[in-house]
């Protein structure tokens, strides 16, 4: 027995050693013998794993860099954390995962080693040690852990999106809230003023100078406006508690929309960088998969009572006749990931050319309308003038002041469209939170 454990000890020994020397993981043997070592008062802590990989990736290089294009102290930038402070996260525990699965992989290239138990015709059991080092493999164990760290950069880019898309929601109702409250405040100034007309008219009633009919259509515009500005109240109200719903604190108290100038060239669109990490997750799918189709070679065996050492020639699947096909549509999957990478930034260039000309539309289209509500509001000074003057009825000045109050509504809508859209195009370029915090 005594032997049998000699001999386990020195295999395994071999077997290590062997790993060091014939793995494809040329910094694996390297680390390998740094472990041996004794350790060094002077020496450096190492990094961890998921720091390597943090570090070597130019996809997570390039998200950690990402600004936020929201307003420094700005009512958008406390909306954006106080939604990111209650954010459930679950993005980041698949990040958290994959990089463990990275970790896992790393070490792909050390053997296997286990125990096998059976139990004998006589009825005694047989304790062995089983050990595997794979000496050559095609590839297939560099390929997964090119997989594994093309997992964490997927799932990077799957957290900023998921980062980037909760803070579009809550602008998204913040902007809803704040043009409904700005409409609303706009009918209660119309409610009064067209309160006055309707006072006046009455009275012109009762002294038998207009007509009732008159003063019919009076109180029918008046319950039109009251009728927006209930709308417009609730609109607010449901987008504001929907807002809170998702933040950490009461946001109620927040007021005004700051200007946001985001530039097309900010960064590149999200879409586009996840289907790059996609693209390279699919390469090191199509490595593993063309290993599979071929044979390797391995050493090890069972090492105890029943010892049976050597190499072994081993493969998943047998070779056919279809199997050239087979890795020619191996490669083909990879000619593949490389035109989604393309499809993907023609999609985003072509929503970007898009946004571009919506929001210098809306801007154009909300400047015009501030000049046609400035000369709204000229005639209705002017009407007004001439009905003090005699010269005008009473509904005549109601007609131009419901042209002057129509662009008023106009004015603030396009406003906040125009927010809404350049809104829109921060959170296609993932730029609506700082990188290195997410």
């Amino acid at each position: 027995m005594g032997q049998g454990v000699k001999r386990a000890i020195g295999v395994c020994a071999a077997a290590f050693t062997l790993a060091g020397c014939l793995s494809d993981a040329g910094s694996g043997a390297g680390d390998f013998v740094a472990r041996l070592k004794s350790p060094d008062a002077n020496s450096v802590a190492r990094p961890s794993h998921a720091q390597k990989v943090n570090s070597e990736s130019a996809i997570i290089q390039g998200l950690a860099a990402r600004k936020s294009a929201l307003p420094s102290g700005s009512s958008f930038e406390r909306v954006a954390s106080a939604v990111l402070a209650a954010n459930s996260r679950a993005a980041e525990s698949e990040l958290r995962s994959a990089r463990l699965r990275s970790e896992a992989a790393s070490k792909n290239w050390l053997p296997k080693i286990g125990p096998s138990i059976s139990l004998t015709s006589l009825g005694s059991l047989v304790a062995n040690l089983v050990v595997d080092q794979v000496l050559f493999d095609n590839g297939r164990r560099k390929g997964e852990r090119e997989f594994a760290i093309a997992d964490v950069e997927v799932a990077a880019v799957n957290l900023a999106q998921d980062t980037n898309d909760r803070v579009h929601t809550a602008l998204e109702l913040y902007v809803a809230a704040s043009e409904g409250r700005e409409k609303a405040a706009l009918s209660e100034a119309s409610l009064r003023d067209m309160g006055q007309f309707e006072y006046i008219m009455s009275e012109r009633v009762k002294g038998g100078v207009s007509d009732r009919s008159d003063l019919n259509v009076l109180r029918q515009k008046l319950a039109e406006i009251k009728a927006d500005r209930s709308a417009n109240i609730e609109a607010a109200n449901t987008a504001m508690a929907e807002l809170n719903a998702m933040s950490i604190e009461p946001l109620g108290g927040l007021h005004g929309v700051p200007a946001l100038r985001v530039s097309s060239n900010a960064a590149q669109p999200l879409t586009v960088v996840l289907a790059e990490a996609e693209k390279t997750r699919a390469i090191a799918a199509a490595k593993i998969d063309r290993a599979d189709q071929l044979p390797g070679l391995s050493a090890g065996g069972t090492i105890g009572e029943e010892s049976d050492l050597g190499l072994r020639v081993s493969a998943d699947t047998l070779l056919g006749f279809g199997t050239g096909a087979t890795l020619r549509a191996i490669e083909e999957a990879k000619e593949a990931a490389g035109r989604r990478v393309a499809q993907a930034n023609e999609d985003s260039n072509r929503k970007l050319r898009k946004l571009e000309g919506q929001i210098a539309a809306k801007s154009r289209q909300a400047s015009e309308a501030a000049g046609l509500t400035r000369q709204a509001k000229r005639n209705l000074d002017l009407f007004q003038e001439q009905y003090d003057a005699g010269q005008r009825q009473v509904l005549d000045v109601v007609s131009v002041y419901e042209t002057f109050a129509r662009q008023q509504q106009a004015e603030v809508t396009l406003k906040y469209e125009a927010a809404q859209l350049q809104i829109d195009l921060a959170r296609l370029l993932g730029v609506l939170a700082d990188g290195d915090e997410i």
